[in-house]
């Protein structure tokens, strides 16, 4: 199984966080962030990954340490299990629609991190939550991952639904590209 627990703890923020790339999509999310822990279980719910995750910040100054640093963690986390990813797909890509939205995320396990995020929202807003961690949180994760991560809004103007379309697309996408289809590092490097 590719499972893995990191804890981070830093004057802003203390975390705990474990994944199961191999999961059926369970889990236990308790942020301080209403609107995050939404997220982080729409992630694991649409990615069929089992997902712990406790965190804990300076909320009081704003969200921004607690959404970067989970990015972080999860970004580590993620890297670690996948292992040396031999026999993965490595690629994934995945298009959400949501009402009136419609993402699409492409992504590459290649080991560089590297984030394209096309989007600009409306609002800076989505009750408590700043629009601008979004981006924040994804940079966190492919950089922290490895993963080469293009995040684009095709249409769409709700801000809910366009942040809610982008975490079930990477969630869709990051599961194809986690698939084991053989035995090979999938690189003529010969690792990634």
């Amino acid at each position: 199984m590719r499972k893995i627990n990191i804890k981070r703890e830093t004057f802003e923020t203390q975390i705990d966080l474990e994944i199961n790339l191999d999961g059926t999509g369970k889990s236990e999310i308790k942020t301080e962030v209403g609107f995050f822990n939404h997220m982080l279980e729409l992630f694991a719910r649409h990615g069929s990954f089992d997902l712990k995750c406790e965190a804990n910040g300076d909320i009081d100054v704003d969200y921004h340490h607690l959404v970067e640093d989970t990015g972080i963690v999860l970004g580590e986390a993620i890297k670690k299990a996948l292992g040396d990813k031999r026999g993965i797909k490595r690629y994934g890509t995945f298009y959400i629609p949501m009402m009136e939205t419609l993402t699409r995320t492409s992504l590459d396990l290649s080991g560089r991190g590297f984030l394209s995020f096309n989007c600009e929202f409306e609002k800076e807003k989505v009750g408590e939550f700043d629009t601008e961690l979004v981006e924040e949180f994804f940079y966190s994760v492919a950089s922290n991952a490895g993963i080469n991560l293009h995040m684009d809004l095709i249409r769409g103007h709700n801000t809910h639904h366009i942040i809610e379309s982008f975490f079930k697309s990477f969630a869709r996408a990051l599961k194809e590209a986690c698939i084991i289809e053989g035995t090979q590092i999938p690189s003529t490097k010969g690792i990634i």
